[in-house]
């Protein structure tokens, strides 16, 4: 593509954003459809998935000091100032001048010159009010203050934002762009403090980890290979989690991780975290199949389970197949693992993970052959239930336009029809992991109540992870392992 062909990022991103409805669209596929036609990919996807996270609190500063509400700004102009205030406030890099003229250039393309008068004169109005694009956080008034990490904040003269101390779920609500009755259950589940911190990790650009399949290559030869490269990696070490019993709520619920020790007696770490933008299937080792793209704590659920070789596992959720290869190679390859799911279109995903990584003891089973198992044949089965999503938000950003306390009641009663199929199934003595990407009580210690009221199951072990934003940043997830009395 020539210089004269290509589209800056902030035009990509506007386009992105006005054929968008994040209520029902995804942006990935129409952002990887225009991609092509800009030589700035990273800093369009950062401006795009930016303004999605930070929705809610863009409008507020635009509706503060355009005197308009922005049900009645055209949606063209409007996302186009939604990306401005987002450089404003969060891309301190980026020249003040260099948003508010290429915001006017955007304009002059496709709008007339009234258009291009009002985005100049909104633009300049927010610029007149803000007082400082980064402040301690400490020093800031909250109501005048974006926040931007939980020690600093971007600035305004105004009050705009809804006072914390008279609503503090409707505070958090509008500064992240996430649905206020889900602040509110946070709240009353996790406290202020937890509460805040799960928020930040909703906004987080969330790092890149991959785990690396121990059948084919070591940690130890791919971060070389990944130096080789100029790929700037580095070790992970899975710390022992802080645990607790789930009915003490003053207590942290949430998985630790520490960078690798240089000491060469510490166990050599199988997660690697990948520094800066890169396309995951250009990075050096993909193609061979030495490591799969998986987050900390969605890691957590094989290892709770603990499968061994020999064994007979069902995957009874398995689509994309990240845990389902995961199974195969804790167990060296030598266990026989069905992978399921009930839809059967994903399953095709499934198998180019398993091709790819060289797996031999997956079969690819769809979930209407599910009955040809004999009951109570199975050792262990791992179900990765669907769920609402709500430890993950920083990853599938869309979710939060999404969420409802509707659909919630709704995805756990699929939850606890799984979990009553997974029931029937599993052996004598045999193990259920039940795990969600949820944060919700309602998609997990209740769901798994189900089991425990039967007198063939027992809880074992049981462990929530909230999403952090802090040092080896990780999603939220809920895993519960249940044992079925011999």
């Amino acid at each position: 593509m020539s210089t004269q062909e290509s589209r800056t990022a902030r035009a990509i991103a506007a386009q992105v954003l006005h054929e968008c409805d994040p209520t029902h669209d995804y942006a990935g596929p129409i952002l990887d459809r225009l991609l092509d036609q800009t030589e700035e990919k990273q800093r369009a996807t950062d401006l795009v998935y930016g303004t999605l996270r930070n929705l809610s609190a863009l409008d507020a500063v635009i509706a503060q000091f355009s005197g308009r509400q922005t049900s009645r700004i055209a949606p063209a102009l409007l996302n186009i100032l939604r990306i401005g205030v987002y450089e404003l406030a969060y891309s301190l890099a980026t020249p003040v001048y260099s948003i508010v003229n290429e915001a006017v250039s955007n304009v002059e393309k496709t709008g007339g010159k009234k258009q291009t008068g009002f985005v100049n004169a909104v633009l300049r109005q927010i610029v007149r009010h803000l007082t400082d694009r980064q402040i301690d956080f400490a020093r800031a008034n909250p109501r005048q203050t974006l926040i931007q990490t939980p020690q600093t904040g971007c600035q305004f003269d105004t009050e705009f934002l809804p006072d914390p101390e008279a609503s503090l779920a409707d505070y958090l609500s509008t500064c992240f762009s996430l649905p206020v009755w889900l602040v509110g259950e946070w709240l009353n589940d996790f406290g202020p403090d937890r509460t805040r911190q799960i928020c930040h990790a909703c906004n987080r650009k969330p790092s890149l980890y991959v785990r690396v399949n121990p059948l084919r290559t070591t940690a130890k030869d791919l971060l070389a290979r990944f130096e080789q490269a100029a790929v700037h990696a580095e070790l992970v070490v899975c710390s022992d989690a802080v645990r607790r019993s789930l009915d003490v709520p003053d207590m942290p619920l949430r998985a630790h991780y520490k960078q690798a020790e240089t000491d060469s007696d510490a166990q050599p770490p199988d997660m690697i975290r990948i520094v800066g933008p890169h396309a995951v299937t250009q990075l050096p080792g993909f193609a061979e199949g030495l490591f799969t793209v998986q987050d900390l704590s969605a890691s957590q659920a094989v290892r709770i389970l603990d499968p061994q070789p020999g064994w007979s596992i069902l995957d009874l959720c398995s689509a994309p197949g990240t845990k389902t290869t995961q199974l195969a190679e804790a167990t060296r390859d030598s266990a026989r693992i069905i992978a399921t799911d009930i839809n059967p279109e994903r399953l095709d995903r499934v198998q180019e993970n398993v091709t790819r990584l060289g797996l031999a003891s997956v079969t690819i089973s769809p979930y209407a052959r599910l009955e040809q198992e004999q009951a109570g044949s199975l050792d262990a089965i791992l179900l990765d239930a669907p769920c609402s999503n709500t430890g993950v938000l920083a990853r599938r950003v869309e979710a939060r336009f999404r969420v409802r306390r509707k659909s919630m009641r709704e995805i756990a009663a699929t939850q606890t029809a799984l979990l009553a199929k997974a029931a029937g199934l599993v052996k004598p003595g045999g193990r259920i992991c039940y795990s969600t990407c949820s944060i919700q009580h309602q998609e997990n210690q209740d769901v798994r109540e189900f089991l425990l009221e039967s007198s063939r199951f027992e809880l074992a072990r049981e462990e929530l992870t909230l999403p952090s934003a802090e040092s080896f940043d990780h999603d939220g997830a809920y895993i519960a392992l249940l044992t079925r009395e011999s």
